[in-house]
């Protein structure tokens, strides 16, 4: 039975929820991210500086050369990660078959929907517009893989001057291979820097041409890799949306806009995914007993590794003290880092044991469960990690 399944994108998130924030902001060129003088980046910019060159992942040394008046807004990642939350509940409103893949992203099953789905799809853009007063983009397939592609072909071609793309782009069922035919070939997932200028000395340009390809031949030219280009160029994707309705895992992951090198950066990005992955745990009353570390260079090489403690855990220290360990079984000094997560399985109710790091005693479990409470009625900025004050 074929599927119907959504990819909601929110366009410019970081801008968007700054300009909520402050309304000042609207319409004038921005960015979110570090200082010029710091060899910061552009985590993301407002449409406004887009029109002037400005782009995410650009160093902000050089968005200040292409736009004097540009205006530098620190980033504020506690309060993206609460907005989103309120978008993913949203979204969980509309259907239970929902899977986050990011702070601004996610995937809707509604097969079942007996409405049509573009209706479905502009009724969602506009309550995330009308409630929440975000901009999102929505890409509509039979899986997965097209819906994410087709959201990305909207978004480009929805562009306007000043403005989100609110795009929206339905490809039915049947027509997956006519929609990919014609993109570039670096569109497809797996598609990296290293693949793409292989495939361009092969003469292949397009998804159309992978597609074209015989399968034998590309997995001996790329491996296991070969088979998952031919199948995803024939628009082939059969992997369900995975809910939390049975938690196997928990994990945080986030893709940065501009390869990070920087020690303390990395570090604290693993603190703020080990403290949410662990407020996930305890909100759901279970516990894990295998922390695991995903990272991905800039050559789109990935590598998880992984290590089983000695009891089960629910405590963000001891997730992100093994995170550490882990990370620097692998990574050498200075490596560029492209995508960094922590996840935590082996799921389970929590067994209340002095934990690996002598942080899971009783009077740690109460100021804990304070502290809980605390970030769950006023907010996750209510209450700081005193790593997060550290510049």
């Amino acid at each position: 039975m074929s599927r119907t399944i959504l990819h909601v994108d929110l366009d410019a998130f970081f801008c968007s929820v700054e300009e909520n924030e402050n309304p000042a902001l609207r319409g004038k060129p921005f960015a979110v991210g570090g200082k010029p003088n710091e060899r910061g980046v552009v985590a993301s910019c407002s449409y406004a500086a887009r029109t002037l060159g400005v782009r995410s992942a650009m160093p902000m040394s050089r968005a200040i050369q292409l736009c004097r008046d540009l205006i530098i807004v620190p980033s504020h990642h506690n309060l993206y990660s609460e907005v989103s939350a309120r978008v993913m509940e949203k979204l969980h409103n509309l259907t239970g078959l929902v899977e986050q893949i990011s702070i601004d992203e996610a995937f809707l099953d509604i097969s079942d929907m007996s409405e049509p789905v573009e209706r479905i799809a502009r009724a969602l853009q506009a309550g995330i517009k009308n409630e929440l007063h975000l901009p999102s983009s929505v890409g509509v397939a039979s899986n997965k893989l097209v819906a994410k592609i087709a959201n990305e072909v909207g978004k480009k071609s929805g562009k306007k001057k000043n403005e989100p793309p609110y795009g929206l782009t339905i490809v039915p069922a049947g027509e997956e291979e006519k929609f990919l035919n014609p993109l570039p070939a670096d569109m497809l997932w797996g598609v990296g820097p290293k693949t793409s200028a292989r495939l361009t000395e092969l003469g292949i340009h397009t998804i159309g041409d992978i597609a074209r390809w015989n399968q034998k031949d590309l997995v001996n030219l790329f491996g296991e890799n070969g088979r998952d280009l031919w199948q995803h160029a024939n628009g082939i994707d059969n992997r369900p949306v995975t809910t939390e309705s049975e938690t196997k895992s928990v994990s945080q992951e986030v893709t940065y806009n501009v390869d990070v090198r920087d020690e303390k950066t990395l570090e604290k990005t693993l603190r703020e995914q080990a403290r949410e992955v662990a407020r996930q745990l305890r909100k759901n009353e279970l516990a894990g007993k295998t922390v695991k570390l995903k990272i991905r260079w800039s050559d789109f090489t990935t590598l998880t590794r992984q290590t089983t403690l000695p009891t089960s855990t629910d405590n963000e220290d001891e997730i992100f003290h093994t995170a550490i360990k882990l990370m620097k079984t692998v990574r050498k000094q200075n490596q560029p880092v492209r995508l960094i997560g922590v996840g935590v399985s082996g799921i389970g109710e929590p067994i209340r044991q002095l934990s690996l790091w002598d942080v899971g005693s009783e009077k740690s479990r109460k100021l804990q469960d304070v502290v809980d409470v605390l970030q769950e009625k006023y907010g996750k900025g209510v209450i700081k990690h005193g790593d997060d004050l550290v510049e």
